[in-house]
């Protein structure tokens, strides 16, 4: 099902609990609600759409990726300072990022995965993983 998004700072302030397979239907509405917005958007958090739960959807290869409970294993390469938007807060500010990741993380279906992840899929990541923190860029 396709979410609102949410605008509200306080609330995309507070850091997310961790996902349990109970969430499910979260990952499924965020992955809707990304394709939604895929003409303006790579990656969302289940904040965005009022679940403050540790998932995130990103764009790989044109298809979304859920991501639950990703856990950065290590962060690689340069570190450069980015230029990003974002869909729930207007303007563009700057955030350092790393070239390149490795994450931990559950998919849909509960199995443990680890992979790396590079360039413009990191960073997106990275942001994203700020908005599970509370992080606001």
């Amino acid at each position: 099902m396709i979410r609102e998004i949410v605008t509200d700072p306080i609330l995309l302030s507070r850091p997310s609990r961790e996902a349990t397979m109970e969430d499910l239907t979260i990952a499924a509405d965020l992955k809707d609600t990304l394709r939604a917005h895929a003409d303006h958007c790579a990656g969302m958090t289940a904040n965005m759409i009022g679940q403050s739960v540790r998932i995130i959807a990103v764009f790989v290869a044109d298809q979304p990726l859920v991501l639950i409970n990703p856990q950065i294993i290590k962060a690689e390469g340069r570190k450069y300072t980015a230029e990003e938007g974002c869909l729930s807060l207007p303007g563009m500010r700057r955030a350092q990022r790393f070239e390149k990741l490795q994450l931990r993380y559950q998919d849909e279906q509960g199995r443990i995965k680890q992979r790396t992840f590079s360039g413009f899929t990191a960073q997106v990541i990275q942001h994203e993983l700020d908005h599970c923190e509370g992080i606001l860029i």
